[in-house]
């Protein structure tokens, strides 16, 4: 059973819920030092009703991990809230080459975090003559 007060799952689902509600999948990195969490939660959406593809939680490390997602051209972008400064570094460097957008936590969650994710697009309607 995971205990309430687990701040490695309290930080995945705030960080992974402002993404889902945007409309996007998600590839999460779990936490090295405490990856139960994130196990678990995913075993709770596979069971769900939750489309196949939409959130998907990589063990591993963060080392290892973080360039491979920077630099793959099918990530759209990369959250780096919490990331070791050295590796964020390394990881926006790798970004910069697919055009990848990079998202920082500034602190505590925020409803508005969803907005960094979101595609704001104009749309222009014709007037009618």
């Amino acid at each position: 059973m995971v205990p309430h007060d687990d701040p490695a799952l309290l930080s995945l689902c705030a960080r992974v819920a402002a993404a889902l509600c945007g409309g996007n999948s998600v590839v999460a990195l779990a936490s090295e030092t405490m990856p139960l969490s994130a196990i678990t939660l995913a075993e709770c959406v596979a069971t769900a009703d939750v489309p196949v593809g939409v959130l998907n939680i990589l063990t591993g490390l963060r080392s290892e991990l973080v360039p491979v997602l920077a630099s793959h051209g099918d990530v759209d972008a990369l959250d780096i809230s919490g990331v070791e400064p050295e590796l964020a570094r390394e990881a926006e460097i790798a970004a910069a080459s697919n055009v990848k957008r990079i998202v920082r936590s500034a602190g505590a969650p925020s409803p508005y975090e969803v907005t960094a994710l979101m595609e704001m697009k104009t749309v222009w309607h014709p007037k009618g003559l």
